[in-house]
């Protein structure tokens, strides 16, 4: 894999995060994990060519970091995944440039599709 091969996943639970990094690795991607957007934005790199950020973390939940990112001007791809049913996520979403939500559990089929779209790779 060339530059930008690396998906950044970003999520709190350690079952849920490893779940995800699992399917992204079935997919034949790297991937960097991180449990809140602190410990993200200390991870973010020139290879990273998406994030997967769960929504709400602690101490700097998702909309948090991806405000943090596009104020430094890092134009990122980011996906949200999130358990929750506010109908406002999705407007705030948009706000952000958010390329997509969805739902947990996140379906591998759909993340994938998501994912190889966004970084322009042959979907397996």
């Amino acid at each position: 894999m060339g530059n930008k091969s690396k998906v950044l996943v970003v999520e709190d639970n350690d079952f849920v995060r490893m779940q995800i990094c699992t399917f992204i690795k079935d997919a034949g991607l790297d991937t960097v994990e991180a449990t809140d957007g602190e410990k993200a934005l200390e991870l973010l790199d020139s290879d990273i060519g998406l994030a997967v950020v769960d929504v709400r973390m602690e101490p700097m939940g998702g909309f948090e970091f991806i405000s943090v990112l596009r104020a430094g001007d890092i134009k990122t791809p980011v996906i949200l995944a999130t358990g929750d049913d506010n109908p406002d996520l999705l407007s705030e979403a948009s706000k952000y440039g958010v390329v997509a939500v969805l739902k947990k559990p996140v379906q591998k089929d759909r993340l994938i599709k998501i994912i190889s779209k966004v970084l322009g790779i042959e979907n397996k």
